[in-house]
């Protein structure tokens, strides 16, 4: 994730991609298969909303998207940072970069949210 996109689609595709690939190399018990589960469906959330926003109807629809994008990317942090703090992972560095990531990718889309409604005003 060094090298990140300045265009927001494909930053979340790339982080996307970083999950689906963090959890398929992570060894863990079945009693954590639906926390991984989640794990994966709100991290990949965020790049699919954020690609409906572009096909949407309306300025409503666009902000609409991106909204559920950064509650996707929030709920993501939360996944991590449980993932981090009961799973027995080795890998706690690449943890605590996806957790990065998301955060950053939380507040970028805020930022745009913010942006759109003022330009609503």
């Amino acid at each position: 994730m060094n090298d990140k996109p300045y265009d927001i689609k494909h930053r979340c595709y790339q982080f996307s991609k970083e999950i689906v690939l963090f959890i398929s190399s992570s060894k863990y018990e079945r009693i954590y298969f639906s926390i991984f589960d989640q794990l994966l469906r709100s991290a990949t959330s965020i790049g699919a909303n954020i690609v409906e926003a572009k096909a949407g109807s309306s300025q409503k629809d666009f902000r609409n998207f991106y909204t559920i994008a950064l509650k996707s990317a929030n709920e993501t942090k939360y996944w991590l940072c449980l993932v981090r703090d009961t799973v027995l992972i080795e890998e706690k560095d690449q943890i605590n970069k996806l957790i990065n990531e998301a955060d950053e990718l939380s507040k970028i889309i805020a930022s745009i949210i913010i942006s759109l409604k003022s330009n609503l005003s």
